[in-house]
């Protein structure tokens, strides 16, 4: 989507008298004119001219050969750092609520408020690892320090599970004793340790997770003519190591953790993050890379001051030379392209026009291009996509807590094979893994029969089927708990809440995880892709961040929405057990599902607005 280069008129019509400036249309019209480039400053953060996105390689150097670089098979390098993180999240998530209940001796809501921080600090935490990678590390080096603070926390877990010292006594601690709540709990130095280590493992997803997704796009070539289609191929497969990861951490682990225990499960994850650490370090000579643009917190800071430092400068003032840019195609940041000027947050102009009064040589804080001001213009334009997809995260949050504990009241055999409860959230990854291997010959097609677009959907289009996906997946989740917890009553289950019903197959919930995972392929990768090409060029990882903070915005809001609904439906005096009581055949999850069915519909309805109102950005030609 390609357009062709801004260029300055040669001259300044003047202003006919009878040109209206108090008019929306003629001001428009006059920036337009007044949209100049300017050789009085050769870059707006005080550098040379840069080679926009050109790639380079690791010591910072143009690339003399890119066709020995990049493409395939230096993605496929990357995308096993990925399917290791994700089999370590994954990993975690599923059996730490469950090691802190058996062997921790803490209670199941406690558990999950707990997992469900974790979860939330290492997405949320993603715009710290985002800002050091455009900033200054560049996404290779975010990645491999990161990867490494990940090992070292996932091996403080597996001694913590290996060693007796971080463990309480089990001594006369039986599953009726775990139930009353007899078991003697963990220290408070124990469960410090236990935080602590699992915080850092958090604090390493940081860095990865929105760097690795956009270190392996910049592996492929924006000047080629199948860059679009390569693009799309590669979050697809990007999303299906994710997946991989999942369906290993949700088999394979808690297989280990079954036959030789906690810590050789935890262990395995940790192996496993070492070995992907090896790999990601082998393909460094395969690699292309970007110049980190400098602080894009700085470039917002500089927009802003500047900004209101002219907020009363009239746009039809005579002392008006027009809006500043630097010459030619390349832009005045680091790793970026120059950006068109947009009609969107005209206060925002305001920062980057050029009076007469300004000095040859101005100061950022008084004076940016007009990419810099369009930069901020971006990033406040993208938020509202991301954001709308918070829910959405909060559903999938849910789903690995509240959906195991209906499990463990289930019958979960499969012939005489008997499946392990926290086996059951394998079922979203593999349904994901089925529609993406499907993707190409069967839903496009179909849907570009439909839509006419060349990819079937639009990035937009995909977010939003997602979104309309995962309303079926939590409506049927409430229709389905109606059914469980009201046969669990007249069949004098009430009190066994961990008994599982012989007659009643767990199988029942494979219909809400596989509706979840249709709903996670098409929103989560149509964000990913939208974030990418959306982002400013230099920003790209603090834009692949807001998919990864949306995530923990929404294990955040699981927890605080959890709290409420405890606080607000349960009452200890009157013995009123809360919807999300421990004790699922006395709670009622089917309200809470129905509940956050209601929040979605909503929430879909905010997101179509937000989705009709985005114009997706004009890219110049380099």
């Amino acid at each position: 989507m390609g357009t062709r280069e801004i260029k300055s008129p040669e001259t300044l019509p003047e202003t006919p008298a009878s040109f209206d400036v108090n008019s929306e249309s003629s001001r428009r019209k006059k920036l337009g004119i007044y949209f100049m480039e300017s050789d009085d400053r050769r870059t707006a953060l005080g550098g040379g001219y840069t080679g926009g996105t050109t790639p380079v390689n690791i010591r910072g150097k143009p690339i003399a050969d890119l066709s020995k670089t990049g493409g395939w098979i230096a993605a496929f390098f990357i995308f096993g750092n990925e399917m290791a993180e994700r089999m370590a999240y994954f990993g975690l998530s599923v059996n730490m609520v469950a090691f802190m209940f058996y062997v921790m001796h803490r209670p199941f809501s406690s558990s999950a408020n707990a997992v469900n921080n974790f979860l939330g600090i290492s997405q949320a935490s993603s715009v710290l690892g985002g800002f050091l990678a455009d900033a200054y590390l560049g996404r290779y080096w975010t990645i491999a320090i990161f990867t490494t603070i990940y090992l070292a926390g996932l091996t403080g877990i597996t001694l913590c599970a290996t060693m007796n010292i971080f463990m309480p006594n089990k001594d006369q601690c039986d599953q009726i004793a775990l139930l009353l709540g007899n078991c003697e709990p963990a220290k408070p130095w124990q469960m410090l340790y236990l935080y602590t280590v699992l915080y850092v493992t958090g604090f390493g997803a940081a860095g990865i997770r929105p760097c690795v997704s956009s270190f392996g796009a910049d592996q492929f070539d924006e000047r080629s003519r199948d860059y679009r289609a390569h693009l799309d191929r590669f979050f697809n497969f990007f999303y299906l190591s994710v997946t991989v990861g999942a369906i290993v951490a949700f088999t394979a682990v808690v297989y280990i953790q079954i036959k030789h225990g906690w810590g050789s499960a935890f262990g395995s994850l940790a192996i496993a993050m070492g070995m992907s650490n090896m790999v990601f370090f082998l393909g460094t000579p395969l690699y292309r890379h970007r110049l980190p643009g400098g602080s894009p917190l700085t470039r917002v800071a500089q927009v802003l001051v500047a900004a209101f430092r002219k907020r009363k400068v009239p746009f039809d003032s005579s002392e008006l030379v027009g809006l500043y840019e630097v010459p030619g195609k390349v832009s005045a940041i680091k790793g970026s392209n120059k950006i068109a000027h947009s009609d969107d947050f005209r206060c925002l102009d305001k920062a980057a026009l050029q009076l007469k009064e300004d000095s040859v040589d101005p100061s950022p804080w008084r004076l940016c291009t007009v990419t810099q001001v369009e930069e901020v213009k971006i990033l406040v334009k993208l938020i509202p996509i991301p954001a709308c997809t918070i829910l959405l995260n909060l559903i999938l949050t849910e789903f690995l807590t509240l959906s195991v504990q209906q499990a463990y009241t289930l019958n979960t055999h499969i012939g005489h094979l008997k499946l392990p409860v926290t086996c059951m959230p394998v079922f979203p990854g593999l349904s994901i893994f089925l529609i993406l291997s499907l993707y190409y010959s069967v839903f496009v097609p179909l849907s570009r029969r439909i839509t006419g677009h060349p990819r079937g959907a639009s990035q937009l289009q995909r977010v939003g089927i997602g979104m309309a996906v995962s309303i079926l997946s939590v409506a049927w989740g409430g229709i389905f708990e109606r059914y469980r917890r009201k046969y669990a009553i007249e069949h004098g289950y009430e009190v066994s809440f961990l008994t599982p019903m012989p007659d009643l197959s767990a199988y029942w919930l494979l219909i809400q995880y596989c509706l979840i995972g249709i709903a996670e392929v098409f929103c989560i990768v149509g964000l990913l892709e939208f974030l990418y090409e959306e982002a400013p060029d230099a920003m790209r990882s603090i834009g692949s961040a807001y998919a990864a903070v949306a995530g923990g915005l929404g294990c955040f809001s699981a927890s605080i929405l959890n709290s409420i609904i405890k606080s607000v439906t349960g009452n200890a005096e009157k013995r009123q057990p809360s919807w999300l009581s421990q004790n699922i055949n006395t709670g009622r999850f089917d309200y809470f599902y129905w509940l956050l069915t209601a929040l979605s519909i909503i929430n879909f309805c905010a997101f179509l607005y937000a989705a009709q109102r985005y114009q997706y950005r004009v890219k110049q030609v380099i």
